[in-house]
């Protein structure tokens, strides 16, 4: 039986797991958080590991179990974490397959910038209400916006940690949307009306990560667009492509 290792934390990542669920194989997985160890399926050949893993835990895991091939299913801005793993397929001589999430067309009428404190510092020019759909990571880059408490709401993960990182940041508890994606169309219109959003900052997360719906709830409520563009991506395959390199192989 083939033994597979594989990095979610993704839409993606999830489904690649279900679709491994009662096929020969035997797959660990390993998401960062406990929260998404909840998403996955349960099954005898899929065994879970949550926890934040350093390049040496990795490398140690690697060198422990022999894998056939690891499945790199993580965020494409999650850019430390795709070091790490290829460091240590490297390092173990373990072939490495990264599944690329595909990027979104965008709109001519979108601010594209590079990272958070570039949208935080073209933010600190307008006015009105902003919603971060970004996570909960990088709200202190955005303290510096004038009325920071007053103008931005956050829409981050039920999760104690997301929670702490918005009171660290100083928003208010009315202004926190703790929510699990994926969210429809209607979700993000609801909202931004919600908030009485102006604006509505994004990642390029492609389908997978909602961003169509989002693009088009932020025209219908007439709030602008920010998108923090990719960080560079290591080459790799979409979603079928992958299912397609496993029914070949195994």
């Amino acid at each position: 039986m083939c033994n597979i290792c594989v990095f979610a934390g993704t839409t993606e990542g999830r489904e690649l797991v279900e679709f491994l669920v009662g096929q020969p194989v035997q797959a660990t997985v390993c998401v960062a958080t406990e929260y998404g160890e909840t998403l996955l399926p349960e099954a005898e050949n899929i065994t879970i590991q949550a926890g934040r893993i350093p390049v040496e835990d990795i490398i140690r895991m690697l060198q422990g179990t022999r894998f056939d091939l690891v499945i790199d299913a993580t965020h494409p801005y999650a850019t430390s974490i795709t070091e790490s793993i290829c460091t240590a397929c490297r390092e173990t001589e373990t072939e490495y397959l990264r599944l690329l999430r595909q990027s979104s067309e965008q709109a001519e009428d979108v601010v594209c910038v590079e990272n958070a404190a570039a949208a935080a510092a073209f933010l600190e020019t307008t006015r009105g209400n902003i919603l971060l759909t970004t996570g909960s990571k990088e709200l202190a880059a955005y303290s510096s916006i004038p009325d920071f408490t007053r103008r931005v709401y956050a829409r981050v993960l039920p999760m104690d940690a997301s929670l702490e990182a918005c009171r660290a940041a100083g928003l208010k508890a009315a202004h926190v949307i703790a929510m699990q994606g994926p969210f429809s169309e209607e979700m993000d219109l609801a909202t931004l009306r919600f908030a009485d959003a102006a604006w509505m900052v994004t990642k390029d997360g492609g389908e997978a990560g909602g961003f169509p719906a989002k693009a088009s709830a932020a025209r219908k409520a007439g709030a602008g667009l920010v998108v923090i563009g990719r960080p560079p991506q290591r080459e790799g395959l979409p979603f079928t492509a992958v299912l397609d390199v496993l029914c070949k192989r195994f």
